[in-house]
């Protein structure tokens, strides 16, 4: 009967991004986009409980709130192994969990293939600058190249609230607040009208769920702060859409105006199966200019990918145009890229041949 250290062992020695506890089948562990059986004893119900009893023993965290509520997200470190984040839950009646392995320091930026038109949004000093794709896109670990490049470079005080905390930031240049939500502070939106009141030059938000989340982060931004934050969205004017969306209607008109004044850049980012078997990030920019500003405004923003596409003197790029150079670097094949783009008849065209 293995433990739960053993499972957590093989994941950060295999170089895995994931472990899977879950009741009916055997524990797994994601490698590459691929699921591997670790053993091939099926869990039963008694042994998953075991396992998660285990976890929350080692995270230092109460079972109270997960046994009432039924679902429980947190993150622990295991000195001398990583940091993980895990999320427990029932299903079937059983207990399952989800352990994500994060690294103890900052990635490199560049060995992730993080562009530095990203990274150069570290110089930003006000507005709103989003970071946006779909679970498990890689957004937690772009805003945190992006806060440690801010916290090398620069003099100031930033905040992140965060569900769970991930990477841990050492106070470098700048002093680095992390809250955590449910633990230092009950709900994002209580953080952010908190933080407003400890003197933020950067305001890191892990997620915008609601318009009143949402109408407090772009105040915050429009009063002289950068705020950096996340929604599970792709591309920019899906981005846009949802948060004039989440308002009643007679307050969009007003959202749009205000959001086209405070909105910086919006990046988008999406990982892509690599000829090796790794995922290469593929990444859309999209700085606000005064074309921009006036589509979001006006409620044209079916306008906004042709301003993209047309941006590349201003550091913009689509992610059509990222796809083609991840393909044209060799980094992933025709087909994937086709089977990822946007418009795959417009990338055919510009790669050559025939679908």
């Amino acid at each position: 009967m293995a433990e739960l250290l053993d499972y957590l062992s093989r994941v950060v020695q295999d170089g895995a991004s994931d472990l899977f506890i879950i009741a009916g089948g055997p524990v797994c562990e994601k490698l590459e986009n691929r699921l591997v059986h670790i053993g091939e004893d099926r869990v039963m119900p008694e042994e998953s409980e075991r396992l998660i009893t285990d976890l929350y023993a080692k995270a230092g965290r109460s079972m109270d709130f997960f046994k009432q509520a039924g679902d429980d997200d947190f993150s622990f470190a295991l000195p001398g192994l990583a940091r993980f984040r895990a999320n427990t839950y029932r299903q079937r009646g059983s207990m399952a969990a989800v352990i994500r392995v994060v690294a103890f320091g900052i990635p490199d930026w560049k060995g992730l293939g993080i562009p530095e038109e990203v990274m150069k949004l570290a110089q930003v000093k006000h507005g709103m600058i989003l970071v946006t794709g779909t679970a498990g896109s890689g957004k937690s670990t772009t805003q945190a190249c992006i806060i440690d490049r801010i916290n090398q470079t620069r003099e100031c005080h930033i905040i992140t609230m965060e569900n769970p905390i991930e990477y841990l930031h050492r106070n470098r240049n700048s002093i680095v607040s992390q809250r955590e939500i449910a633990i230092d502070t009950e709900d994002y939106l209580s953080a952010l009208r908190a933080c407003l009141r400890q003197a933020p030059d950067v305001i890191l938000l892990g997620e915008m769920r609601d318009h009143e989340t949402i109408h407090t982060a772009m105040t915050a931004a429009e009063t002289g702060h950068l705020l950096i934050a996340t929604l599970h969205t792709q591309g920019a004017v899906n981005t846009i859409d949802r948060i004039v969306d989440s308002f009643p209607s007679d307050q969009q008109a007003q959202v749009r105006i205000q959001l086209s004044m405070v909105l910086h850049t919006v990046v988008s980012q999406q990982l892509i199966p690599g000829v090796d078997g790794s995922l290469v990030p593929a990444f859309e920019v999209m700085h606000v200019n005064s074309g921009i500003r006036s589509m979001i405004r006006d409620s044209k923003s079916h306008q906004i990918d042709n301003a993209i596409a047309a941006g590349g003197g201003e550091g913009m790029v689509s992610m059509d145009q990222s796809i083609l150079a991840l393909c044209q670097a060799g980094k992933i094949t025709r087909e994937t890229a086709l089977n990822c783009a946007a418009n795959p008849e417009q990338l055919q065209r510009r790669l050559g041949g025939s679908i």
